[in-house]
């Protein structure tokens, strides 16, 4: 709520808007009533954000009066008991504290605060059916429903999380094993010892909750979660047929004939996995950031809060997607800073969000996935750790959903004044040096990608890497398909 009437000096302030409403209220004898029009406004409000709603208040050529109502009692009484009728409408979320009797200029209205509903609450719709008696408030107006919108706010209120029910048909045949194997070295590094280290591909995968037995039907296969992490093109898109991956390194100038420097989309050229795209994303949202030098035991720190906040977006925003819905993980790099797009909406109010403590994670397995790899933060602290590092180095933030043109969740991170200083780093004429700074940076780069960046050939990388070995300086972590570099020195 943005507005609170209390004198005839509020009035002047009056505008109706996405969360304020006002009615006559005055019914066919001139006593009061409830509206039937209200009945909408209280669907669409608490299906978005709340409002506030005043009975009795008179709205002519966008001027407002008190007009009053003769027995605000009958009026409040009748409410609630057409509140708590559910052929009326599906829940009550008002109290008594949230309708109070207020007297203006003598005159007494009804000042009614309409929460926003909880997930578990919506769809708040009216006449016992939820299709075409579902509204939802944009702008000033209250619009119905499509059907689309409805099965979603349904999926939201049934699922907690959206990645654990099993796919029909779809097994191992339609994983991208270099990307599991590449997750596999990982969860290696991270967790030496762990004794899922030694499982084959579809246990570990079970253990992962990729791939889940159901007890009650005795149905097996692949989870939402196991295909979106792990999953292969185009069977994807075949079981999330709106799913769509987009990185964008834009120019500063909205007007130039290049619309982007750098762009990552499933193109047929990799798997077009989440997993694939972290690992591809984060190096190229992190790639100019200079790092300061600092030690920690002797050993050089190559992180900073800056680096930290922008991995933790990029999890935050992969994990919170509503991969059913029409908006795609948009994910952009400029002069500016950085944005985060994610389909479906917030599940919590955004200052709970920022403020942490509580979770809501749409995909609770994707979100373990990446904790097991040292990705991400426990559940509720996600935001709160982006904000902190974010802030801390003196830039700005801000964190919103829409309806409009489609549910979708935004993560805007700006560069402050003191945004750091960004230098492209040269590449060292030395091949060995080359190598090792490529590697740091990208340490699952093949062979003939290390040729073809440095334009050199294979053979000459091949004793360039056998001499790096030798020297101590560079290590294969996992096998020669599959597995990463880790630099030494």
């Amino acid at each position: 709520m943005t507005f609170d009437l209390r004198t005839l000096d509020d009035l002047a302030l009056l505008r109706e808007s996405h969360d304020l409403e006002c009615k006559l209220a005055q019914g066919q004898n001139g006593q009061g009533e409830v509206p039937k029009d209200f009945w909408l406004t209280y669907s669409a409000m608490a299906n978005a954000r709340g409002g506030v709603v005043l009975l009795g208040v008179r709205e002519k050529d966008g001027a407002f009066s008190i007009a009053g109502l003769t027995n605000p009692a009958k009026v409040r009484a009748d409410l609630f008991n057409n509140l708590n009728n559910p052929g009326k409408v599906s829940v009550n979320l008002l109290t008594d504290a949230d309708v109070q009797e207020r007297v203006i200029d003598g005159k007494a209205i009804l000042y009614i605060q309409i929460p926003q509903a909880t997930r578990q609450q919506k769809p708040v719709f009216l006449n016992g059916q939820p299709l075409g008696h579902t509204y939802r408030r944009l702008n000033d107006g209250d619009r119905l429903c499509d059907e689309d919108t409805i099965k979603r706010m349904l999926a939201e209120q049934l699922e907690d999380s959206h990645d654990t029910r099993i796919l029909d048909r779809f097994g191992l045949q339609d994983l991208d094993l270099d990307s599991l194997h590449a997750y596999r070295n990982a969860f290696a590094v991270h967790r030496p010892g762990h004794p899922w280290i030694a499982l084959d591909d579809q246990a570990f995968l079970q253990m992962l909750g990729a791939w889940r037995e159901d007890r009650v039907s005795g149905q097996a296969g692949l989870t939402a979660a196991g295909l979106l992490m792990f999953g292969r093109w185009p069977s994807i898109p075949e079981a999330f047929p709106l799913y769509f991956l987009d990185f964008q390194e834009r120019t500063a100038e909205p007007d130039s004939p290049t619309r982007w420097l750098d762009r990552v989309v499933p193109d047929g050229t990799w798997s077009g996995n989440l997993y694939e795209f972290f690992r591809r994303v984060i190096r190229k949202l992190t790639a100019d950031l200079k790092v300061p030098f600092a030690l920690r035991d002797g050993v050089r720190i190559d992180d900073t809060p800056v680096h930290q906040a922008l991995r933790e977006a990029l999890v935050n925003c992969l994990i919170h997607a509503d991969y059913s819905d029409r908006a795609s993980v948009l994910v952009v790099k400029s002069p500016a800073g950085f944005s985060f797009r994610n389909p479906g909406l917030m599940r919590m109010p955004v200052s709970q969000a920022l403020h942490g403590g509580a979770s809501d994670c749409r995909n609770r397995t994707l979100h373990q996935m990446f904790l097991l790899i040292n990705l991400g933060e426990r559940a509720g602290s996600g935001v709160p750790k982006i904000r902190s590092g974010w802030a801390q180095a003196g830039h700005g933030l801000e964190l919103h959903d829409s309806f409009e043109p489609f549910d979708h969740t935004v993560l805007e991170m700006s560069w402050g004044q003191n945004a750091p200083e960004k230098t492209p780093e040269k590449t060292p004429e030395k091949t060995p040096d080359a190598i090792l700074m490529l590697l740091r940076k990208q340490p699952d780069l093949t062979i003939s990608q290390l040729a073809e960046t440095l334009k050199k050939s294979s053979s000459a990388v091949e004793r360039a890497l056998r001499k790096l070995r030798e020297q101590g300086r560079l290590r294969r972590i996992g096998p020669d398909k599959g597995g990463t570099w880790e630099v030494l020195s």
